[in-house]
């Protein structure tokens, strides 16, 4: 079942990059990111409601759900959908999975589980990683500088999804099943995402294309809940830690894609950034290739 829930992960994640990609555009990303967990919280909770598996919650479980709400169902991928404007979807997954480091860092933080001295050579490996895979577009567009602002909103995406990771950790030593906590969630992050466009004014508005429909009903369906529940069911079963790994093969799929739909073109430096983005995060989790057999992981 693990085995189930981790590929499941990599192949829906990794390919909602793309349809997010194809979100942006015409409505604005505010709009797109509720349309997407309204419709995922209605049917998220209708599921659970109707298979009559929603627990028994608290006060505080609900105060927790509404801050996962935000951090994992709503301002992370305003965070993503903005980044998305000037990123392609292939280097936004490659930063996404940067997520490993945020959870060793964050679980040290909140739950006391000391990172290994191996987080911080990763971290570094993965910094080097991503200037690499980052330079040639930066260089190209080195008088705009909204790329720069961009990678921010992507990190700050990628932060927020680790901090909603933490709370799912406490729901699940709480006993707290993934899907109860993931309706409500959803719930509260449609709910805040609608509070936003009150209070920001942001118009609703509709893109008819089936381009723009059917990636909306991909990423709310599966992306969302299929993809959420089978990724914190696994992290319900191996940690946050190990279960954000799956966030290390994200960029494979999805910068295969990419180069496909949307031109992304491979450079010695991209080639090089990446096999160190991927070699560092399998470092956090102490993960050894053939050539790293005799290597000892520092603790």
């Amino acid at each position: 079942m693990t085995q189930f829930l981790y590929l499941s992960t990599v192949l829906i994640w990794g390919t909602t990059w793309i349809a997010i990609h194809w979100q942006l555009g015409e409505v604005d990303v505010l709009v797109s990111v509720f349309y997407r967990f309204a419709l995922a919280a209605t049917l998220m909770l209708s599921l659970v409601l109707i298979s009559g598996r929603m627990q028994v919650t608290n006060k505080q479980d609900h105060g927790f759900m509404v801050l996962q709400g935000m951090c994992l169902f709503s301002l992370n991928f305003v965070c993503f959908y903005t980044a998305g404007l000037a990123i392609s979807s292939g280097l936004l997954s490659v930063i996404f999975s940067s997520s490993t480091l945020f959870n060793a860092l964050n679980n040290s933080l909140f739950w006391k589980e000391k990172p290994s001295r191996s987080v911080f050579g990763a971290g570094l490996l993965g910094i080097i990683g991503l200037s690499l895979m980052f330079w040639p577009e930066l260089a190209k567009d080195a008088d705009k500088g909204i790329d720069l602002g961009s990678i921010g909103f992507a990190f700050l995406g990628t932060f927020l999804f680790s901090l909603g990771n933490m709370i799912s950790v406490r729901h699940h030593k709480k006993g707290l099943k993934p899907l109860t906590g993931s309706a409500y969630a959803m719930v509260y992050g449609a709910i805040f995402l609608a509070a936003l466009l009150v209070i920001t004014g942001t118009p609703l508005a509709w893109d008819p294309r089936p381009q723009y429909v059917g990636s909306l009903f991909y990423l709310a369906i599966i992306g969302t809940v299929a993809g959420f529940t089978a990724y914190l069911s696994l992290i319900g079963r191996i940690g946050a830690n190990k279960a954000a790994y799956a966030t290390v093969m994200f960029p494979v799929v999805a910068l295969a894609l990419s180069t496909v739909f949307e031109g992304y073109v491979w450079s010695l430096s991209s080639v090089a950034g990446l096999v160190l983005v991927l070699l560092g995060n399998g470092l956090i989790l102490g993960i050894k290739l053939p050539f790293m057999a005799s290597v000892k992981t520092p603790t």
